[in-house]
């Protein structure tokens, strides 16, 4: 009995207010109305939108993974200078930013995570909520004794969840083609696809 009086209370409360208004738009030209309606529509638009794109556009990491010594620190200083670098292998992330050369010129930040087996989960740990894109190294000339490493790496990127979540796109990029003993793309594609 006391819920209906306070909710009579809190109604007759708001009555006038929305008598007011009932009859001011009642009073306006209906264009008017209109436009105004278009407007609170199109603001609720771009604020929707801005807050759907903040979130894509934090995310701007590109991320160089693969096993040890598959030449993804080499990939890496060929992106940012163009020259060829002597490496070595990596314990720590590389990142520098890069600048693509496209019409709107965008910003990434690439990120040469290292491939030693007790690093590489580690750092993609720290780097997959900021992923735009992957690009997974395979070095095709040992491809044949790392099959099963390189397939359950791969298993574990792509079915982590915060990755399925973001699913950013992914390359698979054949590394050291031009070794005599190479695998080619093709076969290394169907010994990951038999694996997986």
């Amino acid at each position: 009995m006391a819920a209906a009086a306070v909710q009579e209370s809190v109604s007759s409360q708001w009555l006038p207010d929305m008598d007011f208004i009932r009859q001011e738009l009642g009073r306006q030209d209906p264009t008017v109305l209109s436009v105004l309606v278009a407007l609170v529509v199109g603001l609720i638009s771009l604020l929707i939108w801005r807050l759907l794109r903040g979130s894509q556009s934090r995310r701007r990491a590109i991320l160089l993974v693969g096993l040890c010594d598959s030449g993804k620190t080499l990939l890496f200083s060929r992106l940012l200078t163009g020259n060829y670098w002597k490496t070595h292998t990596s314990i720590s992330p590389n990142t520098a930013a890069y600048r693509a050369k496209n019409d709107k010129g965008s910003n990434f930040t690439l990120v040469d995570v290292p491939g030693h087996e007790s690093l590489r989960l580690q750092f993609l740990e720290q780097y997959k909520t900021a992923v735009r894109a992957m690009i997974f190294v395979v070095d095709s000339s040992a491809f044949q004794r790392q099959v099963k490493e390189v397939a359950e790496f791969l298993y574990q990127i792509l079915t982590d969840a915060t990755l399925l979540q973001y699913s950013p796109p992914m390359l698979i990029a054949c590394n050291k083609q031009d070794i005599s003993m190479a695998k080619s793309a093709k076969l290394i594609q169907q010994q990951l696809e038999k694996e997986l």
